[in-house]
C-alpha cells in the first residue's frame, strides 16, 4: 500500500477542516504544521458562540462578511490560545490567503504556505510574502485522498468476491452486487 504524500496529507486535513466551515460564501480550511505535525487548525466562521452566517446569513460590508473571522486567523489564534509557536511553521490552506490573512502569517513567522485553489490572489499579498521569504507553493490537491475508502474499496470487492464464490453467486451476480453497494456508499 502506497503512503499519501506529505503535502496531501496536510491538504486534505485543510480541506476536512473547512467542512465545518459556517460561511455560505466560501468554505476555506487551514492547517499549521511544524516538523511534520500538526499543531492547529482552522475554519472560517463566527466567533465562538456568535451568530453563524449559515443560519442568519452574512453580513456584508463592502463586499466582505465582518461577521467571519478566516480559517488561516482562527489556526494562528489556536496557537496563540494554546500556547503553541507558529515560528518557522508551515501552513496548508484550501484557497489563497487574503491580505489581512498574509499579515498575520507573517507576523506569526510561519515560513511556507501550500494552498490549494487560487482565490483573489492580491498582488500586495505575493509582494509582502516576497519581502518576508515567506515560500508559496501551490498544490494541486487530490480529492480523491479525501475518499478514505479507496483502500477499503479493493478489500470490499475482494469480500463480495470471495463471499459469492462461498454461496455459488455468478462473478457476473457479485460484480453487479458489489457496484450495487459502492453506489449507497458513495
Amino acid at each position: 500500500m502506497q503512503r499519501i504524500a506529505w503535502d496531501q496529507f496536510f491538504m486534505a486535513q485543510s480541506h476536512l477542516i473547512s467542512s465545518r466551515s459556517t460561511c455560505t460564501r466560501l468554505m476555506v480550511g487551514a492547517t499549521i504544521v511544524r516538523d511534520k505535525r500538526i499543531i492547529a487548525g482552522g475554519y472560517n466562521g463566527s466567533i465562538a458562540g456568535g451568530d453563524h452566517c449559515a443560519e442568519h446569513g452574512c453580513y456584508v460590508v463592502d463586499g466582505h462578511c465582518i461577521r467571519t473571522i478566516h480559517a488561516e486567523m482562527n489556526a494562528i489564534l489556536q496557537c496563540a490560545k494554546f500556547g503553541a509557536s507558529t515560528d518557522r511553521a508551515e501552513l496548508y490552506v484550501t484557497h489563497f490567503p487574503c491580505l489581512a490573512c498574509t499579515k498575520s502569517i507573517i507576523q506569526a513567522g510561519i515560513k511556507k504556505v501550500y494552498f490549494a485553489k487560487d482565490y483573489k490572489n492580491h498582488p500586495y499579498a505575493l509582494e509582502l510574502f516576497n519581502i518576508a521569504g515567506v515560500e508559496l507553493q501551490k498544490v494541486e490537491f487530490d480529492e480523491s485522498v479525501l475518499q478514505i475508502n479507496n483502500w477499503n474499496a479493493e478489500k470490499m470487492h475482494t469480500l463480495v468476491k470471495e463471499a459469492a464464490a462461498e454461496i455459488n453467486i455468478e462473478p457476473e451476480k457479485a460484480e453487479q452486487l458489489y457496484l450495487k453497494i459502492s453506489e449507497k456508499l458513495n
